[in-house]
């Protein structure tokens, strides 16, 4: 995977190198889509779930640099003011804002059938009776042999990630009101 994230990370800084060079003749609206459409897109899809810190570090870096060429700040200035104003979250809770409202639409049939096919909604054993009776959205997190790919694989995360939000956002009445809740939830 370490291949796959250097690629990615030299591709945006080209793309973000090609940006700062035309900033100055560009408003702030036309580059903020300059960056999200050049940037964010491949961010988005390297939905790297499940990877150490030190994974995403270079891919929160890439992120940094675009806030700071979109806002027209130097590289000494403190980010999280920056991505606080540009509404971006940070790589790693964009990850599991991504695998979150993947995971909505899965439970709410708006996703493709072999996605919401792994997911599965936890059973109570019948023996005793559990806490998490009163949860009705918990989903079941599946063992893995795979140490280190089964434990990223979408099965795996996508559960982890979702059992992890409280109730009432998980029972959001439709998509758009999730990811309002789900950012709010998130943000810094």
């Amino acid at each position: 995977m370490q291949t796959h994230i250097s690629f990615i990370i030299k591709t945006c800084f080209f793309h973000l190198r090609r940006i700062a060079s035309i900033r100055r003749y560009i408003t702030h609206d036309v580059c903020v889509m300059l960056v999200v459409s050049l940037i964010f897109s491949r961010l988005d899809y390297s939905l790297l779930a499940g990877l150490p810190a030190s994974s995403i570090h270079g891919l929160q870096r890439v992120q940094n640099a675009a806030a700071s060429l979109t806002l027209r700040k130097t590289k000494r200035d403190h980010i999280s003011p920056l991505l606080r104003s540009l509404h971006w979250l940070p790589v790693n809770t964009r990850i599991s804002y991504k695998l979150s409202t993947l995971v909505y639409k899965c439970l709410n049939d708006s996703a493709p059938e072999y996605l919401q096919s792994s997911l599965d909604l936890y059973t109570q054993p019948s023996d005793r009776p559990l806490r998490s009776a009163a949860d009705p959205l918990r989903l079941h997190i599946p063992r893995s042999k795979l140490a280190s790919a089964g434990q990223r694989a979408f099965p795996s995360t996508g559960p982890s990630v979702w059992n992890s939000l409280p109730l009432e956002l998980r029972q959001s009445p439709s998509l758009d009101a999730f990811k309002s809740r789900l950012k709010t939830q998130f943000f810094p």
